[in-house]
């Protein structure tokens, strides 16, 4: 597919996932202690989940407002975003066999749904609004 001005829908997947990013990371971090408790794992990995569901969230979102306002993307800023999702369902991965021992069931299941959860967000971005990136550094 030629690049062309991103679609309604591939807006529509990119504010979907800044807004999950900013909200799980919100959460993870309001109730950091709480969480900690809840999933078995230190407060120390705790706080970095929740930075980095921020900060993934600020990325994606500043991605919104560039489509938003440019009509279009930079296929480079796309595939660093599919890219953060894999990399981010591997470290899940990796917490969930690191900390294996201490973990809850509750734990468990929240990794593992995160895990999937971005890893699927990864194939629909690729899939829907990766196609509607240009070539070049468009940003």
């Amino acid at each position: 597919m030629h690049p062309a001005t991103m679609d309604r829908t591939a807006r529509r997947i990119l504010s979907f996932d800044s807004a999950a990013g900013l909200f799980v990371g919100g959460v993870v971090l309001g109730l950091s202690g709480f969480v900690s408790e809840l999933y078995g794992l230190p407060i120390s990995v705790v706080g970095f989940v929740g930075a980095a569901n921020l900060i993934y969230g600020v990325y994606s979102g500043s991605l919104v407002l560039t489509a938003h306002t440019r009509g279009q993307l930079g296929r480079p800023w796309v595939t660093a975003l599919v890219t953060a999702n894999l990399v981010w369902s591997a470290v899940c991965g990796v917490l969930l066999v690191l900390h294996w021992s201490t973990l809850t069931p509750l734990g468990v299941l929240g990794l593992s749904f995160e895990a999937l959860f971005v890893a699927g967000l990864a194939v629909v971005e690729f899939r829907r609004v990766r196609p509607y990136a240009a070539s070049p550094l468009v940003r």
